[in-house]
């Protein structure tokens, strides 16, 4: 009989057969949908609210930001705690539904399937989409209206979401997240992203912000410089003659060695150097040795946040990065952690050449440090990369030696010449790179078109002074 009912009615003909107000649970079964949808949509303001801005807010005297400014700095806290309101609300709501649908079409599938189905699409555009997209577009206007109420939330039922946490920290393998899994890397990434498609950041602003976050992952000798290229000092040799070296090089630290690279006994500082020159004749004769400074040095495993933190307390801008034999691999400062975060800082000593330069004559000029596949796709040739990753690092293994300026080698088919050293590093900034007829692939040759004066000179590192 109730098939040809109205709804009103054949819903009170359900109350009374199975003695549930099915009206009334549907009736609070929505109102828990909108609450948790003004659960999701204040997570979402509180997940794009500055503290810095809520607090330049309050400064101002904006109405509700001095409740903002306080929700926004613990807003960890605070998310979690929306997090589990607007699941209870869910679950809640979800559960009413599926006792009106028990009580309409009896305990089955049918059931199971209406109430599924129909609290999918009502979570999904009423409390997921819709109100988490308000929030994110006006989440200064959001957090400020529920600021007072979310503090008053987080002061009464804060003790309740912490318990959940250790519960569910104590159940999972691991430490587990003291302050709760809600608040990622990936989500600050997404949010980042966000505010750049915003017009919020530029997009050198962002890239700054993944490189910080990079950090995190690189250890120190991903930015060091490598032995192969640092400026280096013998201990024995003169006051005068490092002045020169300072000069031709343009650092104002160099670290000191003994016998050999591996035996660093210090680090010499051009201050120094010009203080003690200046007070005397003979003061130029001084041997290096009597001014040298500790040296500081840190594993290769080192992680650079970790180097970072440390160098700047220490006030230290120089460190030697030794391997697990104690080896000397090469050498940070301050400097080239920073160009992980900012990109290349450039001075009057560097020179910014192009990665490919194709010459009048056929042959091409490429930068040592050009990949030795993309020096293969140039020229379309396979390059055999034995380990090496550079040009320069073909052309060293090619020679067996350490690359001086006019270092030539054949490598299947293409002659690489070293040029001059430019730069505050004094390394083999260029190298030259023409094809050669007639050579068999795989042929491997190589000569020094140096005067015979210099042969000698060979195995020294080029940054002898």
């Amino acid at each position: 009989m109730t098939d040809h009912l109205p709804v009103p009615a054949a819903l009170a003909v359900s109350e009374v057969a199975g003695g549930l107000p099915d009206l009334q649970l549907l009736l609070v079964a929505c109102g828990l949908v909108l609450l948790a949808g003004l659960f999701g949509m204040t997570d979402a303001a509180l997940a794009a609210v500055s503290p810095a801005r809520a607090g330049e807010l309050a400064r101002n005297g904006v109405r509700g930001a001095r409740a903002l400014q306080v929700v926004a700095a613990d807003a960890a806290r605070h998310i979690n705690l929306l997090l589990l309101l607007r699941l209870i609300c869910e679950l809640t709501a979800t559960t009413l539904v599926a006792l009106v649908a028990v009580d309409t079409f009896g305990a089955g599938w049918t059931a199971a399937f209406v109430t599924a189905a129909a609290m999918t699409v009502v979570s999904f555009v009423v409390v997921g989409v819709a109100p988490r997209t308000i929030g994110r577009q006006h989440a200064y206007t959001v957090g400020r209206a529920t600021a007072g109420l979310v503090r008053w939330l987080g002061r009464a039922l804060n003790p309740l979401a912490s318990l959940l946490i250790l519960v569910g920290n104590a159940v999972t393998p691991g430490k587990g997240f003291r302050e709760g899994p809600f608040a990622t890397e990936i989500e600050l990434r997404e949010l980042v992203e966000q505010a750049e498609r915003d017009g919020v950041v530029e997009h050198g602003e962002r890239q700054m912000i993944d490189s910080v976050f990079a950090l995190r992952k690189k250890i120190a000798r991903d930015v060091m410089v490598p032995r192969t290229e640092m400026v280096w000092i013998e201990g024995y040799k003169t006051l005068r003659q490092a002045l020169a070296l300072f000069l031709r090089s343009g650092f104002s630290r160099i670290p000191v060695i003994g016998e050999n690279i591996d035996d660093v006994i210090g680090v010499l500082y051009l201050k120094d150097v010009v203080r003690r020159t200046q007070g005397g004749r003979n003061a130029g004769d001084i041997p290096v040795v009597d001014l040298v400074r500790e040296a500081t040095f840190v594993p290769e495993s080192k992680p650079v946040d970790d180097l970072l933190s440390e160098m700047q307390t220490a006030r230290t801008h120089l460190v030697i990065v030794v391997d697990e034999y104690g080896g000397t691999c090469g050498l940070v400062t301050i400097e080239d952690i920073l160009e992980e975060i900012v990109g290349e800082i450039t001075d009057e000593y560097d020179v910014e050449r192009p990665p490919v330069e194709h010459l009048p004559d056929g042959s091409v000029r490429v930068t040592a440090r050009l990949s030795v596949e993309d020096l293969g796709e140039l020229f379309g040739v396979e390059l055999p990369n034995d380990g090496v990753e550079t040009v320069g690092g073909l052309l060293a293994h090619a020679l067996g030696k350490v690359p001086i300026p006019g270092a030539e080698a054949e490598v299947h088919g293409l002659r690489l010449t070293a040029e001059g050293t430019t730069g505050r590093r004094n390394r083999i900034d260029t190298v030259l790179v023409r094809r050669l007829d007639g050579i068999a692939d795989g042929r491997v040759e190589s000569r020094e078109a140096l005067p015979e004066n210099q042969k000698q000179d060979e195995e020294r590192q080029p940054v002898d002074a």
